[in-house]
């Protein structure tokens, strides 16, 4: 794996009678300790498999050989590789000793199959990360059949125009080669796989009251915009939150394939199948900047990467570390993360929605009519500059969430909007962005570049001047000016308009509640 791709290893093996009592065993290419520590589960499979080992001195080659080899998924075409070294390994009728297959593999019948797997003691076969990618690979390159271990079948099946074949253990895939009990390809149904993935069990129509705040939630779905919500602890901005996935759009079979690899790198798939709704990943505030962006030897997806076309919930926002959410800047921006080493370098996909929550103070209270709020303005001034100017620039909505009344908490109203209805409108404004964005390689109001701001977002005279009066007032800087008009196209699209007019403005405008001197 080099970040979200894989790369073709071909195993070489040259056996030679040993010189010695103890033969030697060597693994070259620059293998990792998970590669060398094959060496031992090999001989252990095979033994328990009932092959018996050759007294012989054996080089294993993982070429290419300046690549870094790293993991466990190797074992199965070395085993195999080995195997075929030692004549366990049936010829096709009319081969001539020496002969070797249709691509020079040396191993008849299986010049067109890739194979990955790791091999427990007793020779049954684990799951490996990776899977999709490992199994998009040999659709690149032309393989037709992929063996992997059955509980990677469903993940590697996602890809079409290949033969994916489920193996329980060595003995087995020994079987398929020598042409015996060969089975039928797994085959998934991705469209039922996307269906399933629609439904969600969080509702907004489980929220009472909370109105202006849901309506600012669809307009950040509807755009692809970074929101933050301010309010009193249990006002329901973690409930909020964690809705949102519920009113996005469904993901596209692409998406959902890109996100899927990022998951099957890391690890974290639940079904080992594709993931097929949109992810939410809400880590604690104590993670480090390495958890959150990624990293690590080898670097592995961050949650940022984890949320790819998700939704990156951040709770208690000044709480995390100033170098966290500093961090978190290039990916709002570029839609990716790139991770550096010596020698080495790895780009993540990770275009995500960033929600957050905080307090508006470090009690929680401020400007809260029922509760009496205990913090210095001091104390206010220290907790909210955790959060830098150019963090702050980068999320475009800024929302009061108040303290739910008790008439709306228990009003005889009952359940409102759905989520379902927020979604459908929702859907009709990316719409009308997928289609003013044909060609352009965005798909979202949020991704506009200023390019394409000056060219989508034409103000009137009377818009020009609201907006005029709101950024001398409000002190707002040039990038606070761009997300205001993407965030009042976003506005228009959901009203049908073509145009944006003075209330798209206005309201675009009360959208950024931290500007409007909050703390004053």
């Amino acid at each position: 794996m080099v970040g979200i791709d894989s790369t073709l290893v071909e195993v070489e093996v040259d056996t030679a009678p040993a010189a010695r009592i103890n033969a030697q065993f060597s693994t070259v290419g620059l293998p990792d300790a998970a590669v060398r520590e094959s060496r031992e589960r090999l001989r252990a499979a095979l033994r328990n498999c009932g092959y018996d080992p050759p007294n012989a001195d054996v080089v294993i080659n993982l070429a290419p050989a300046d690549v870094r080899k790293e993991g466990s998924g190797l074992d199965l075409p070395m085993a195999l590789a080995l195997l075929g070294a030692w004549g366990a390994l049936s010829r096709p009728r009319g081969a001539q000793a020496g002969e070797e297959g249709a691509n020079g593999a040396g191993i008849y019948g299986i010049s067109d199959y890739l194979f990955v797997g790791e091999l427990a003691l007793d020779g049954s076969l684990r799951p490996v990360r990776g899977a999709l990618p490992i199994a998009l690979l040999a659709r690149e390159k032309g393989l037709s059949k992929v063996v992997v271990p059955r509980d990677n079948a469903g993940e590697a099946a996602v890809v079409t125009g290949i033969e994916v074949l489920a193996a329980k253990n060595l003995p087995e895939v020994m079987d398929w080669i020598n042409g015996r009990a060969v089975p039928a390809p797994v085959k998934v149904n991705v469209g039922r796989l996307l269906e399933e993935g629609g439904e969600y069990k969080e509702d907004f129509s489980d929220v009472k009251g909370q109105h202006a705040v849901k309506r600012a939630l669809e307009v950040a779905c509807a755009g692809g915009h970074n929101i933050l919500m301010i309010g009193p602890p249990g006002s329901g901005k973690t409930m909020l939150a964690r809705r949102i996935p519920s009113i996005l759009p469904a993901l596209s079979f692409e998406e959902a394939l890109e996100t899927t690899k990022v998951h099957s790198v890391a690890g974290t798939l639940d079904n080992g199948g594709l993931v097929s709704r949109r992810p939410f990943r809400a880590p604690h505030h104590t993670i480090s900047d390495a958890g959150l962006i990624g990293g690590g030897s080898p670097p592995r997806p961050g949650e940022v990467s984890l949320a790819h076309f998700g939704v990156l919930f951040l709770d208690e926002l000044p709480e995390f570390p100033h170098a966290v959410l500093e961090s978190l800047r290039q990916p709002l921006e570029d839609g990716h993360v790139t991770i550096v080493r010596v020698g080495n370098s790895v780009r993540f996909p990770a275009r995500f929605m960033l929600a957050a929550a905080m307090n508006p103070c470090p009690c929680g209270y401020f400007n809260d009519p029922a509760r009496e709020c205990h913090c210095t303005p001091t104390q206010i001034q220290r907790y909210t500059a955790r959060l830098s100017g150019p963090l702050l620039d980068r999320i475009d909505i800024h929302i009061d969430v108040p303290m739910v009344k008790y008439q709306e908490l228990r009003g005889s109203s009952g359940r409102t909007e759905t989520s379902a209805a927020i979604r459908e409108r929702v859907m009709q404004a990316r719409e009308r962005q997928i289609a003013r964005f044909r060609g352009e390689k965005i798909y979202a109001n949020a991704q506009m570049t200023t390019r394409q701001v000056a060219m989508y977002c034409e103000l009137s005279t009377d818009c020009s001047r609201l907006l005029e009066r709101a950024m001398e007032r409000m002190a707002l800087s040039a990038r606070a000016h761009d997300r205001i008009l993407k965030v009042a196209r976003t506005i228009a699209d959901l009203s049908g308009c073509e145009q944006i007019e003075p209330a798209h403005i206005s309201e675009a405008i009360q959208y950024r509640t931290l500007d409007r001197t909050y703390w004053a």
